[in-house]
């Protein structure tokens, strides 16, 4: 029997607020993208508003989880993409800061106390122009959208592989 590992991609945030979109925004890029090069195995791809529980829920038992959220900075450089990289074999106490309120560094404390923290958790983090209401990201953060899903994209071969290897 193949052992197919599970890789959890999420995009987290609220469509209807504009630059906080950016996550659905790379999760409908990675299923378009899949039309023509299919994704591993084991792979799914969701959007989430970010709310702690159903976090932990997407990502249990994943080998991977990718979370795609936008951030607020200041100063504000929006379209600016961040990378943290979480192991749960050695993390003590990971960061409790949510990026922008919604519950991302609290589910990772709280998935953290309950042993329900991913193997690998990977935020990227895309910093927002305008979170006012409508379903249309800003020009500067649409602009990474692509070479954003396709960084994703790499992680998701780059742990494949490893795991092939491992």
């Amino acid at each position: 029997m193949t052992r197919h590992t599970h890789i959890a991609v999420i995009g987290v945030g609220n469509a209807f607020r504009r630059d906080d979109g950016v996550g659905h925004a790379v999760v409908a890029a990675l299923q378009q993208r899949a039309r023509q090069r299919p994704l591993p195995p084991g792979t799914v791809l969701t959007a989430c508003d970010g709310d702690p529980a159903r976090l932990i829920a997407l990502w249990a038992d994943a080998e991977l989880a990718v979370v795609v959220d936008a951030a607020h900075a200041h100063p504000a450089h929006p379209g600016r993409v961040h990378r943290l990289e979480l192991d749960a074999e050695h993390l003590e106490r990971p960061p409790t800061t949510s990026s922008h309120g919604l519950g991302l560094g609290e589910a990772v404390e709280l998935a953290r106390v309950l042993g329900r923290l991913p193997r690998r958790l990977v935020v990227y983090a895309v910093e927002t122009a305008e979170t006012t209401l409508g379903d249309e990201l800003s020009a500067t953060v649409s602009a990474v959208v692509d070479p954003l899903s396709a960084d994703v994209e790499a992680e998701i071969v780059r742990h494949r592989d490893a795991a092939a290897r491992g």
